[in-house]
């Protein structure tokens, strides 16, 4: 399991760091809201750790970024902010449970298990679910999306790559990621291959007048969401 730990106080981070890693947990830190926003959309984790006071950009901000590009990764709050009004609003945010600066660690730890125990339950069940990424709707099931409530019919294949993509929002997924997780390894089609399956689903799910969803990242692979930096 794979955990995301974003807030300054050093005298905080490293001793919990070096403990969630004694735990067997890969634990990754961030310093600034900025940094760690960018951390959580692009990297793979399992749980997200988040102060709520945070230079550049507050723990809610980064919570509200995450929910808001579909990412339905466990958010714990770590902070000192504790009238009714501040819980409300963190858990408002999408914030799956919080936690009162001074804390025993004893008790972070195990809100850490319990975390992800339910994103190990949820994951099971999400895989039977329609997929939403911004306007974008999936249902796996019977091969359609929707986008602004406009039917696409598609192909298996498209699927396929419409569910990987909108499972990976925001993350860089190379070619070598797409071919294995669309053909496994023993069925490589040719290069060109992915290329026009890209060149479909694009034409299906960006219409005119909508924005572009499936960005290029050249000589690497592909990202998928509202707002990218490479087209």
């Amino acid at each position: 399991m794979q955990i995301l730990l974003v807030d300054d106080e050093v005298e905080l981070t490293d001793p919990l760091s070096r403990v969630l890693t004694r735990e067997g947990y890969r634990v990754d830190v961030a310093y600034d809201g900025t940094s760690g926003t960018q951390m959580a959309l692009q990297g793979d984790y399992d749980l997200l750790i988040l102060d709520w006071m945070l230079p550049q950009m507050s723990g809610l901000e980064i919570c509200q970024r995450v929910r808001s590009h579909g990412l339905s990764t466990p958010v714990l709050f770590l902070t000192a902010k504790d009238t009714l009004d501040d819980r409300v609003q963190g858990l408002d945010a999408g914030a799956d449970d919080y936690l009162i600066k001074p804390f025993e660690l004893r008790e972070l730890l195990a809100r850490v298990r319990a975390l992800l125990r339910r994103k190990t339950v949820s994951d099971s069940e999400k895989w039977q679910k329609r997929l939403r990424v911004g306007d974008l709707e999936l249902d796996c099931d019977n091969q359609l999306a929707y986008r602004r409530l406009r039917p696409i019919e598609l192909s298996e294949k498209e699927t396929q790559l419409l569910e990987y993509f909108m499972r990976h929002p925001g993350q860089l997924l190379t070619h070598a990621q797409i071919h294995e997780h669309l053909w496994g390894e023993g069925e490589q089609p040719s290069s060109n291959v992915l290329a026009a399956l890209i060149r479909l689903l694009r034409r299906k799910i960006e219409g005119k007048n909508e924005s572009q969803l499936i960005h290029t990242v050249y000589g690497k692979g592909y990202r998928f969401g509202e707002v990218m930096g490479n087209g």
